[in-house]
């Protein structure tokens, strides 16, 4: 019978692969498929549905088998888990693989949008920027605190930080004005950086229709319109607006059990549409 469903786990040298035909009995059983046999191996198999936990390689995977004819499900990890047979005491990459092959066949999963290549370089330009600005951060904090050592305490201030810890370096003593000195220095440089990727982006946002149009809505400017297009395209995996806001984060967690309603705070799908 023929293959209608697959699951891998994905790895990064190692990967465990499992299919299933229409009556649902394992047909393909792959503990360990090296990197260089995976593509081959799912090359092979006649068209069908082909699943991958949304991590690590996982759009780039996702776009190599549908050039072979497959259709290609991302499930969010935390979907997955309550299909591991094994539970939690028995996760191995076999188990997992299984796991991913049962939960693509549920008729209410769902699934993360592919992106291209594209999208995910733009989002790479997200990332970089948002590691300079935690850089950053981190820079001035640790300037507050070496100067608070020696008596000078600064305000939370950055602009603050910047202009009282260069009037206060001519009174530090010995080697903490060589600190001080080369952190401003890192500071500027940070500054710099991120200046550079805020132009960026708003190149990215000039040459992108849809971003264009997201930044006519109030409240949304060049980072948030571009960081969205580079998660989700156009969107079509959402049915509605309230589904797109739950994933945005903006409808709180629900905690409720034997009647009682129990309200939380949800997560936030990522720092760049927070």
């Amino acid at each position: 019978m023929a293959i209608l469903y697959v699951g891998i786990d994905l790895a990064k040298n190692v990967f465990a692969v499992h299919g299933v035909d229409e009556s649902g009995k394992p047909a393909l059983l792959r503990p360990s498929v090296s990197r260089a046999r995976l593509r081959e191996l799912i090359a092979g198999l006649p068209p069908c549905t082909v699943a991958m936990e949304a991590c690590t390689g996982a759009h780039h995977w996702a776009r190599l088998f549908a050039v072979h004819g497959h259709t290609v499900r991302l499930i969010a990890p935390k979907f997955v888990t309550p299909y591991r047979m094994s539970g939690a005491r028995g996760k191995t990459d076999a188990a997992d693989a299984a796991a991913i092959c049962e939960a693509v066949q549920r008729p209410n999963m769902r699934f993360v949008p592919g992106k291209s290549e594209q999208q995910q370089s733009q989002l790479m330009v997200h990332r970089a920027r948002q590691g300079y600005v935690q850089a950053r951060t981190a820079c001035i904090n640790r300037i507050r605190g070496l100067l608070a050592e020696f008596g000078h305490v600064l305000a939370l201030k950055a602009d603050t930080v910047r202009r009282q810890a260069a009037g206060l370096l001519e009174e530090l003593p010995g080697w903490g004005n060589t600190v001080i000195g080369d952190l401003l220095s890192e500071l500027h440089r940070l500054d710099e950086r991120i200046t550079q990727y805020d132009r960026h982006i708003a190149q990215i946002a000039r040459e992108d229709e849809r971003a264009r149009h997201l930044m006519q809505l109030p409240g949304i400017g060049t980072t948030t319109a571009t960081a969205i297009v580079a998660m989700i395209g156009n969107g079509h995996e959402f049915k509605c607006g309230r589904q797109f806001a739950a994933w945005l984060g903006l409808t709180p967690g629900q905690y409720s059990s034997g009647g009682k309603t129990r309200l939380g705070v949800s997560v936030v799908s990522s720092p760049s549409v927070n």
